[in-house]
């Protein structure tokens, strides 16, 4: 698999795509949007997860456990593929993956609290682990915070199927006729796709001011707002958020092979 590859997943044309907004540990809105995609899916469509699974609400690990089981239940259907079911990396999927590795920070006290800022505390507890300890640890030395990353870790594979998918994240997906790209929260509109790098996680004002077609896609979905502003729909873009983890609802959309929005659904 090429590097690109690995970064980007190419959905197949001439399909209707499902795109779920950002979910931020509420297992439960999950499984029940679930049970509304899962009565209306029919083959040949394909669902892309826009990423934010973990982070602000507390059911984090039940949440990861839900998109395992619908998937495992889409794939036993006939006509569906493994690449016709897409998770993107979030920022709260990229700030564990930093989280990870935060004894390779200059200032990991710092950074672990800017993390917590942005909600990352409740996944660091899903996983067996609190926030108080990683403080320590890093005040203690790089040793005692590499034996803290190294047990989160390994908390992480105990639980089935949950590193796996933490290892098959794209960084975003399109259409392989260039009709459709979609994101997690923004795009910077100066830059090719394959030199985004943090814009995808981090430029919600880039998306926000899009006024005319990027790089030839008709149409770009992205699944977090900062402002969790429900539904906006342009000529050029889509945006999902409806607030869950902040009291709102979850969200998804149908698109149609050519962009359409065809309907919404919501726990």
């Amino acid at each position: 698999m090429s590097s690109e590859q690995k970064l980007f997943a190419t959905l197949k044309a001439g399909r209707r795509i499902w795109a779920v907004a950002a979910i931020h540990g509420e297992a439960a809105k999950l499984a029940s949007l679930h049970r509304q995609i899962g009565a209306a899916f029919v083959a040949g469509d394909q669902l892309v997860y826009l990423g934010n699974y973990s982070g602000h609400g507390r059911a984090v690990r039940d949440c990861i456990d839900e998109l395992l089981l619908f998937r495992r239940s889409i794939l036993a259907r006939s006509d569906v593929h493994c690449g016709d079911i897409v998770f993107l990396r979030g920022a709260q999927e990229e700030m564990w993956q930093k989280l990870l590795q935060l004894q390779f920070a200059p200032n990991p006290v710092q950074v672990l609290q800017w993390m917590v800022g942005q909600g990352i505390e409740p996944t660091i507890e899903a996983y067996g682990a609190t926030v108080d300890e990683a403080v320590l640890a890093a005040r203690d030395g790089t040793l005692s915070l590499t034996r803290w990353t190294g047990q989160l870790r390994q908390n992480l594979r105990n639980y089935d199927g949950h590193n796996a998918l933490m290892s098959v994240l794209r960084h975003a997906a399109f259409t392989e006729d260039g009709a459709m790209l979609f994101v997690h929260a923004g795009i910077d509109p100066q830059r090719p796709l394959s030199a985004q790098s943090d814009s995808f996680w981090w430029d919600s004002a880039g998306f926000a001011s899009l006024d005319e077609p990027y790089g030839g896609y008709r149409r770009i979905v992205r699944g977090f707002d900062r402002r969790h502003g429900g539904l906006v729909e342009t000529p050029f873009t889509v945006s999902l958020d409806s607030g869950s983890g902040f009291g709102g609802p979850l969200l998804a959309g149908l698109f149609s092979p050519d962009g359409t929005l065809l309907q919404t659904v919501s726990d």
